[in-house]
Order: C-alpha cells, then structure tokens, then sequence
C-alpha cells in the first residue's frame, strides 16, 4: 500500500527530501530495465511513465529498455504457434522472430511511447536495428545433457556492441529513448535478444550512474526470505557460491555484476509490484529492491 501525503507541509517535506538527489543525478544516465507487473498492471503502468517523466523534468537523463515475453507469448498462442523454451530461453524460428519483432517493436514499445507522451514526456521508440545501433551475434546454448554440444535456438542474439551515438542525441535534445531488445548481425538479420541483457550492456556503454532492473520479486533474499542490499560483487558471488542466489535470479545477478564492473555505479533489482518503485530507488533511501555497489 502506498503511502499518503496529505497536508501540503507534508508535500512540501517530502520534496525538500528529494533535492540532494535531484542534485546528484543531475544530468546523469539512468537505464530502466521496464518489465514484469509493471508492464502489465494499469495503474502500475502509469506510474511508470509519470516516474520516468518526472525524472527526465528534474534534468536526469532515463533510458528505457523493455521486455514483452507474457504479450509475446500471448499472440504466438493467439495465431496457433507453440511457444518452446530450452534453459529458459525463447526458440526463436522465422514466424516466432516476426512476431518478436512485431510485438516488441511495435505493440508494447508504442504502448510505452504513448503513455510518456501522454504524462507529458517526450519519448522516442527504437529497436536495436534502428541505425544499427545494437550489433549482436548469435547466441548458442549449452547442452545439459551433452557437455561439449551447443544448441541452436534460433534468432536469438546477444550484444557484441552498441553504438550510443542515437540514444546520446536523444537525450541531449530532451527526448526519452524507449528501446526493444532487437539486434541486428552483419548481413542485417534481426536477433531477439534478453531485454535484461541489453540494458546492462547499454548501461555500460553510456556509463550509467544507475542501473535498474524492474522484476517481480523483492530482490535478492537471504536463506530466511529477508531482503539483502548493499551488496558488493565480492558479497554476491559468495551469495552465488554458497547457494543463496540461484535459478531465475542468476541472469539478473550476473547483468548486474557486469554493469557495476564496468563503470556503471550502481545497480539495482527493482521489485516493479511496487508503485512508483523507480522513484523509491532513485530519489528516497528507502528503495524497494536490492542495490549492488560498483567499484568506488
């Protein structure tokens, strides 16, 4: 439940307590992984964009990086196509790979888009082969069954590089970048690649002060169910080592990680079931997640 405000001391207070932040994230890049109950909860929805707003208005630069699996998933199933996973990854054929590009190109990336605007943003929709900025390879898997065996999921990619120099002018002229984790390979094919994955990369390429990942989970929980924060990576790989963190937390960790060991000052898990979470991370001490401190 979210707090309330109601007298405007109250109000007043609680903006007087945002300004060292404002202050220290002036003008400063912050990636938002925008995925989860967020992306699919109305007044969650909303939130968002009025957030992401907010933060653009105080002079702070957000970047956007959004999933889609669930609304993926649901066309694929809408036209008759069976949606296969190997190790948790979507196999990514032709027609799956049309849909990929259709829904996350398009439905939810103009979703976003609109509801920016709508808040009075000014937002931009990409994918990754607009001006080839994302450059991505093929992403094979290993095999559990065969120790030496790769295998072949289809158009699924990761990132080799990103070129900042679009989403750079976007935000100098006051835009919002909206981005879909699309790539594209040398001979120009499209590559469906993990939106988690592609914000980590962008975040260190334009050497984010902040990372944020949006899930719908707490955090990282200790062996009790307690939320951990304040984490530094020497801290996570022993949560790693010793079985703490395991299953679908292991892909988030490891974004994280490379993120803050790569010039990226910090980053977050975000539980994205709370309102105006992005907020809470970014202009409280509060937060609702789990923070990972990069090297000081």
């Amino acid at each position: 439940m979210s707090p309330s405000v109601s007298t405007p001391q109250e109000k007043a207070q609680v903006l007087s307590e945002a300004l060292p932040y404002i202050q220290r994230f002036f003008d400063k890049t912050i990636v938002i992984k925008y995925g989860g109950n967020a992306m699919t909860d109305q007044k969650l929805k909303e939130g968002f964009a009025r957030d992401v707003v907010l933060l653009k208005t105080v002079g702070m630069n957000p970047v956007v990086v959004h999933g889609g699996g669930p609304q993926i998933g649901d066309l694929l199933k809408r036209i008759g196509k069976q949606s296969d996973f190997i190790q948790g990854m979507r196999v990514t054929d032709e027609e799956t790979l049309d849909v990929v590009e259709m829904v996350l190109g398009g439905l939810v990336n103009q979703e976003i888009v609109t509801l920016i605007n709508q808040m009075g943003g000014r937002a931009v929709g990409l994918t990754g082969k607009d001006g080839n900025f994302i450059h991505a390879r093929k992403l094979k898997v290993p095999s559990k069954e065969k120790a030496d065996e790769m295998l072949d999921i289809g158009q699924v990619g990761e990132v080799i590089g990103i070129d900042p120099e679009l989403v750079q002018l976007l935000d100098t002229r006051d835009f919002i970048p909206v981005i879909a984790p699309l790539g594209v390979g040398k001979e120009g094919e499209a590559y469906n690649i993990n939106a988690d994955l592609v914000a980590g990369k962008l975040a260190e390429t334009l050497k984010a002060e902040k990372l944020l990942l949006l899930t719908n989970t707490p955090g990282v929980l200790d062996k009790e169910g307690k939320l951990l924060t304040g984490l530094t990576a020497e801290r996570v790989n022993e949560l790693i080592a010793d079985g703490t963190i395991y299953g679908g937390m292991l892909p988030k960790i490891d974004c994280a990680l490379s993120a803050v060991n790569n010039g990226v000052k910090s980053a977050v898990i975000v539980d994205g079931r709370v309102e105006h979470a992005v907020l809470l991370e970014v202009l409280t001490d509060a937060g609702c997640g789990t923070l990972i401190h990069g090297k000081n």
